[in-house]
């Protein structure tokens, strides 16, 4: 268990990374139903992978400078030129098939909002709009997808999104709170469960 205070934390956690440890204390898990975080979250996940959640973490900022704030509609008209300039952006990952991915999920995600209302809305609906929350004890225990990240990346990947496999739509439901994968000694599980779990 990690501890950076008197708060314990999840062990996965490394707590001499300050950025770290405020994005856990603050983000991680905490139920999110804002479209224009939701579309900056989606974008982070599908840049992580094959990386390190924290690789991207720390050129967050890097991402929200060359990707317009994370304004959908914005994204959505970036042509071929917005995407040679990002490729020669240091502060993003470099990698053409992302920058690509991000662009075309800005217009899927439109095409989403159009037919459900929100992007919320319609991602909320794979966990019945009720934040699961599991039993973490240890490292060991966290699961990289599950049946609803299975059944949500099917979806986005027939509506013609990319860079959203299972693991990917798994992180992204654990950061925005779909569900709650704070361990079971974790401060910030309780906490969320009281704040936001409440019938």
């Amino acid at each position: 268990m990690s501890t950076i205070d008197d708060k314990c934390r999840c062990s996965w956690l490394d707590t001499s990374k300050a950025d770290y440890v405020k994005y856990h204390d603050e983000e991680w898990g905490v139920p999110v139903y804002d479209d224009q975080k939701l579309f900056e979250y989606l974008t982070l996940e599908s840049a992580q992978a094959g990386l390190s959640w924290y690789t991207i973490l720390k050129r967050r900022q890097g991402y929200r400078d060359a990707f317009a704030n994370f304004d959908v509609h914005s994204v959505a008209k970036f042509d071929q030129d917005n995407v040679e300039a990002l490729m020669l952006n240091s502060n993003i990952i470099r990698n053409r098939g992302k920058i690509n991915a991000a662009i075309n999920n800005a217009k899927r995600f439109i095409e989403i909002q159009q037919e459900f209302g929100s992007f919320s809305d319609y991602m909320w609906g794979f966990v019945n709009h009720k934040t699961i929350v599991n039993e973490i004890d240890e490292l060991k225990d966290y699961p990289a997808t599950s049946a609803e990240s299975d059944a949500w990346s099917k979806d986005l990947k027939k509506r013609g999104f990319k860079f959203v496999g299972s693991t990917i739509c798994y992180a992204h439901m654990q950061a925005c709170g779909m569900v709650n994968d704070h361990s079971l000694s974790c401060y910030k599980r309780k906490q969320i469960i009281e704040q936001y779990q409440q019938s």
